[in-house]
């Protein structure tokens, strides 16, 4: 079996529970999380912040985690914006029945974000993970005064091929992961 994500923004996920809705809610300004299983031929997960800035890579490596792959889990993904502060506040982490890894990444902010408008999105709700690294959600900011649109389902199911969508923004952090043998 290839592994696989269920994947949602928290608000839409109907596997958490209220408290849990709660508990996103309160410590951060967008959160996603995404549930996942694989097979035990899997060893390593690796999950990982990507920034671009005009559709350019400018850290290709923001958080970067990895832990021992079990068969089932989740990946939450977190951030906190506060307009008095110079950061953006980033939580990651990989959550399965014996173990919890996470990273609490702080970014300096770029473009001065806090003024524009911002959108965000992750995979369908479920993918098969068999071409190694995957695009599990985005977080993209705009000063276009004409809006936003968001990233295609063509990005997520190969951003390789369609990376030219960044361009349309200002910053872009794209949460990624990748599941090893």
């Amino acid at each position: 079996m290839q592994p696989n994500w269920r994947g949602c923004k928290y608000d839409y996920c109907c596997e958490l529970t209220e408290r849990e809705d709660a508990i996103l809610s309160t410590a951060s300004d967008k959160s996603f999380v995404f549930d996942f299983n694989v097979d035990d031929e899997y060893k390593e997960a690796a999950v990982w912040i990507e920034k671009y800035e005009a559709g350019n890579l400018v850290d290709n490596r923001l958080g970067y985690i990895t832990t021992e792959a079990e068969r089932s889990g989740s990946i939450i993904f977190t951030l906190s914006e506060d307009v008095n502060d110079a950061n953006n506040i980033f939580n990651i982490g990989v959550s399965t029945e014996e173990n919890l890894t996470s990273a609490h990444v702080p970014d300096e902010k770029s473009n001065d974000i806090e003024n524009m408008l911002s959108e965000w999105g992750s995979i369908p709700e479920k993918v098969a993970l068999d071409n190694g690294e995957v695009v599990l959600a985005n977080i993209s900011y705009s000063d276009d005064e004409n809006g936003m649109h968001s990233l295609t389902t063509d990005f997520y199911e190969d951003a390789a091929d369609h990376m030219n969508e960044l361009e349309q923004y200002d910053v872009v952090y794209l949460l990624k992961a990748e599941f090893s043998k």
